[in-house]
């Protein structure tokens, strides 16, 4: 009687032990230790053949689990009699999961399972038939590391230090974020666009003026920023001859593009690259002037860094306008309420 209950007593630790054994995929995915392997990496092969069993071991797994739980249950009702049998049966059924879950049996089951784990993946190797009899685990291996959303993969891009450099990074970001923002995200606003009148004359000091303000280029107006006529480029200038007699309206270029404030970027992009045009005048519903969009600002906005006009004195159109803000709507007893 004695030895029936030690016997019954051990098959309990046992199946608590099998019941904890955890065996786990590793953080590298299924792709990656393809290509190392492929490479001749020998532990990444050793993993991949791992991973290709590991859905077998864990039906193994369950399969001995399930032994261990019926010859248990047998051994109580035949040490203990049929009545106090049942009761250890039904607690051993109800509490055997959470005992697996005990630190300490974890720790233990950890230690049993790293040393048998060699010895397991030959057994599937060598017995596929059997173990395919036995299988009740399927792991989808290529997918086990599937993507659910675009911000979950902007995470794992943020936390891949040392694989990717900050620039990679950003590139990255913005290329995803891409499709997503608007033309009224990254335009120059229309409260700082510095213009120039339709009627004025390009003389040594308007020159000067226009140089200072360090664009590259500029909307020729006719009465206010709402009626842009033209565009006016800095570096045609150079080869003006006579540039005293010379109005803006007349060495403008009066192809004018417009673009809604609530389109893409890249419908931008793929309107800049349809015209050949650098510079879109931003409009609302109205057709009201509410911004200017520069082909830099798209780049710069797919790319997350800024590019250096060559006829720029700046690096950032938007910061420049800001510094230059003229005093609109501010006399001297004015009142914001």
């Amino acid at each position: 009687m004695i030895w029936l209950i030690i016997l019954t007593f051990l098959l309990l630790i046992l199946l608590i032990l099998v019941t904890a054994m955890r065996p786990s995929q590793v953080s590298t995915s299924y792709f990656e230790l393809k290509r190392r392997a492929d490479m001749g990496d020998e532990d990444a092969s050793w993993h991949l053949n791992r991973e290709q069993r590991l859905g077998d071991i864990i039906s193994l797994q369950r399969t001995l689990e399930a032994i261990l739980l019926v010859l248990t249950v047998v051994m109580a009702v035949v040490s203990l009699g049929w009545l106090w049998g049942i009761i250890a049966a039904i607690v051993v059924a109800v509490f055997y999961g959470r005992l697996a879950r005990m630190s300490v049996a974890e720790r233990l089951a950890k230690r049993l399972y790293v040393s048998i784990e060699p010895k397991l993946l030959q057994l599937v190797a060598h017995h596929p038939v059997i173990i395919g009899s036995l299988r009740s685990v399927v792991l989808e291996n290529e997918d086990f590391h599937q993507l659910e959303s675009r911000e979950e993969l902007e995470h794992l891009v943020d936390k891949s230090n040392g694989i990717l450099t900050v620039a990679q990074k950003q590139l990255i970001t913005h290329s995803l974020q891409f499709d997503t923002r608007l033309v009224k995200d990254v335009m120059t606003p229309k409260s700082v666009i510095s213009s120039v009148k339709a009627g004025e004359f390009l003389g040594p000091l308007v020159l000067s003026e226009l140089h200072k303000l360090g664009h590259s280029r500029l909307p020729v107006i006719k009465g206010d920023i709402d009626h842009v006529v033209g565009m006016l480029y800095i570096q045609d200038l150079l080869t003006l001859d006579d540039k005293k007699s010379v109005t803006a309206e007349k060495a403008m270029e009066p192809k004018v593009f417009y673009i809604r404030e609530d389109q893409t970027l890249q419908h931008a992009l793929a309107a800049f690259l349809k015209t050949h045009h650098h510079l879109f005048v931003v409009i609302n519903e109205y057709r009201e002037t509410v911004g200017l969009l520069a082909l830099e600002d798209v780049v710069e906005a797919l790319l997350g860094r800024k590019i250096i006009d060559e006829f720029d004195a700046h690096d950032d159109l938007r910061a420049v306008a800001e510094r230059n803000l003229t005093a609109n709507n501010v006399p001297s007893k004015h009142t914001d309420v």
